[in-house]
């Protein structure tokens, strides 16, 4: 009886962590996505007064992914670099990003989604803000896939950032 008890309870056990393992979220194969939001909606209390939003993607999945960024500038000739921060919203994925740059100057905010810890699986937005401090462009750099049949975020190197921060400022 108390050999057959064991057996039991040890079997119970064995399906307890069976089960428990293939609760475990699988890994997320691709790369994310990013997406820019503005005008922000002022009746969420959690994106008040936020300068934009930044959402993250797996396909077409909502998911909470570390998102960093900095905030790129030309004040009065001089190179300026602000790193943001972005708090979580109500919503599953949402982050908002409050204004942190100096209203003078050209300001590029360059934003970034990581899927994974190593920083390899991440897309970026590029968005550019006009003389008067709105959003004048949004851009995901991207690159086609092995199979060509959709695009796959790539990253701006910081020769790029800077190179159209210049552009732009002599334009």
């Amino acid at each position: 009886m108390i050999a057959s008890r064991s057996l039991v309870l040890g079997a119970v056990a064995l399906l307890a962590s069976v089960s428990a393992l293939s609760a475990r979220p699988a890994v997320l194969a691709g790369p994310p996505w990013i997406s820019i939001e503005t005008p922000v909606n002022p009746y969420d209390a959690t994106t008040r007064g936020a300068f934009l939003l930044v959402h993250a993607f797996h396909h077409g999945t909502d998911i909470n992914a570390p998102v960093t960024g900095t905030a790129e500038g030309l004040v009065n000739g001089a190179r300026r670099s602000v790193v943001l921060d972005f708090t979580a919203t109500s919503r599953t994925g949402a982050y908002a990003l409050r204004k942190q740059w100096a209203d003078s100057g050209l300001w590029t905010l360059v934003i970034k989604v990581q899927q994974d810890q190593h920083g390899d699986d991440a897309a970026q937005a590029i968005v550019e803000l006009a003389a008067d401090g709105s959003v004048a462009r949004i851009q995901v750099p991207t690159r086609p896939s092995d199979r060509g049949d959709m695009p796959l975020p790539r990253q701006l190197s910081s020769r790029e950032i800077d190179a159209s921060l210049r552009a732009r400022a002599t334009r």
